[in-house]
């Protein structure tokens, strides 16, 4: 049923030029076919994401979507480059090596769009 099908993430934006121009501008995403006001589709990797306009935006408190990236360090700096300001957070057992969480093997970063939807990069 279900599980013969691709899934895609799905977050919503109060403002869809803000949240393109962030998403294009600041991660180097490239929009997807049709030019609708109300959503936007962008291909990452062998997967998809969605972003659409409604009034929740940034009201979700866990993470919307995780990117797995073969070096968590250098997709960190090079998103901060862009502008991007990194959430640090306090887990137990973890330790913060910059902007970076560390958990045993796993290094995790997380920042938020301009909604307030929480991202995450995660190593392979």
């Amino acid at each position: 049923m279900l599980n013969d099908n691709n899934a895609m993430a799905t977050v919503a934006v109060r403002d869809m030029k803000r949240a393109t121009e962030f998403y294009e501008g600041k991660l180097g995403f490239t929009r997807g076919p049709g030019e609708e006001n109300q959503v936007a589709t962008y291909v990452s990797g062998n997967s998809n994401f969605m972003l659409y306009v409604s009034q929740f935006a940034g009201t979700n408190q866990g993470t919307a979507i995780t990117w797995t990236v073969d070096d968590v360090d250098a997709t960190v700096h090079a998103i901060k480059e862009k502008g991007v300001t990194f959430e640090h957070y306090d887990f137990a057992g973890i330790t913060h090596d910059g902007d970076v969480h560390v958990m045993g093997k796993r290094r995790n970063a997380w920042f938020k769009d301009p909604d307030g939807n929480i991202l995450s990069i995660v190593n392979k």
